[in-house]
């Protein structure tokens, strides 16, 4: 394996451009190289292999394999590109990086981060001067997701002489919440059984007080100080408003989405969203049963400190409630998948096996 050329463009052409940024995505050594690919065909619609590394098996097929001690070139769009796997030496990231990614793309930076705001990632704390917009923005936010998901890290603006960057190891229990992708719809009494049978303290979000019916004496009382309606004419207004809202209590209706909440208690809540879903991960579009659509079964973890759970350093106390929930998240979108199939994906849209729930 080659080692890093820090002081070149990835693709061998030279230095990199002034209107270019350059990262590096650093990975343990049983890290494959196909998952990289997958995980990159998972959040750019047009990754492809220009030069795929020997031994490989891309899923796109490549314009050509790269020759002995040639890198391989990813590319994920028309502007970004990663070029690897290249050795770790003198690459600058944490130990135990063992493989590493040297990745190109736009230099776009918009505003500096909030005075005193903070990030779960350390987005912020990376680009003290302006966070990455358009197509860095994404580029980054995916190098941070890859490396959460393969436990790997990133060192972002490397060779920029305004700051030496700074080396981002995201931590992969900030990422709890899950996405179930079926074609089977459960319905609202069924889902509450099943996730009961787990958790006692499961409800339905819809459950509540019936209604009943609009305030005593507002037929007689003026829209506003001054109102001068005639009585008669109001009464006949509501009258026929109460006409509309009864129609509308009584006749059925066809249902497109309900919730379930389970109720942590010092760790939170639970909830589960369940409806359509139009807007389906890359790698789940086009296949037979989601043409039209999926069912989606969406698990999510409610902090009781919403501020908290976006700090990059939370506290004792907020990562213990966060595992806590995460095995709940975990129990529920495993029995809903052993109920309804389908395909399951993390927050990044990267999809998960359920046996490693």
């Amino acid at each position: 394996m080659t080692t890093l050329p820090l002081l070149a463009n990835p693709d061998g052409r030279g230095a990199a451009q002034g209107y270019q940024a350059r990262h590096l995505l650093g990975l343990p050594g049983d890290v494959l190289v196909d998952e990289v690919e997958t995980l990159a065909l998972s959040r750019f619609a047009g990754a492809r292999w220009d030069v795929a590394p020997a031994g490989t098996e891309p899923l796109v097929p490549p314009a050509r394999t790269a020759g002995p001690s040639e890198p391989g070139v990813l590319r994920t769009s028309r502007h970004s590109s990663l070029t690897g796997p290249f050795a770790a030496t003198g690459s600058g990231l944490p130990p135990g990086t063992e493989l590493v990614f040297d990745v190109v793309c736009p230099r776009e930076r918009g505003e500096a981060p909030w005075p005193g705001g903070s990030d779960r990632d350390g987005v912020g704390r990376a680009f003290p001067g302006g966070l990455p917009v358009r197509e860095e923005e994404r580029v980054v936010a995916w190098l941070v997701a890859a490396a959460r998901r393969l436990g790997g890290s990133v060192r972002t603006d490397v060779g920029n002489p305004a700051g030496p960057g700074v080396v981002l190891t995201p931590d992969p229990g900030v990422t709890i919440d899950m996405c179930l992708y079926s074609d089977v719809w459960l319905e609202p009494n069924a889902a509450l059984a099943l996730v009961a049978r787990l958790h006692p303290r499961t409800t339905l979000a819809t459950e509540g007080a019936s209604y009943q019916g609009p305030p005593k004496g507002i037929t007689e009382m003026p829209l506003y100080p001054g109102e001068k309606m005639d009585p008669d004419l109001r009464r006949a207004i509501h009258a026929a408003a109460d006409d509309v809202d009864i129609k509308a209590l009584t006749t059925g209706s066809v249902l497109d989405g309900y919730g379930l909440l389970v109720d942590l208690g010092l760790d939170g809540l639970v909830a589960v969203e369940v409806g359509g879903e139009d807007q389906l991960p890359l790698l789940l579009r086009g296949l037979p049963w989601t043409a039209g659509g999926a069912v989606s079964y969406r698990v999510r973890w409610e902090p009781r400190d919403l501020l908290e759970s976006q700090q990059e350093q939370p506290s004792m106390e907020h990562r213990i409630a966060r595992k806590r929930a995460g095995e709940v998240v975990g129990q529920i979108t495993t029995a809903l998948h052993g109920a309804v199939g389908g395909e399951v994906a993390d927050e990044s849209d990267f999809l998960v096996e359920p046996e490693d729930l």
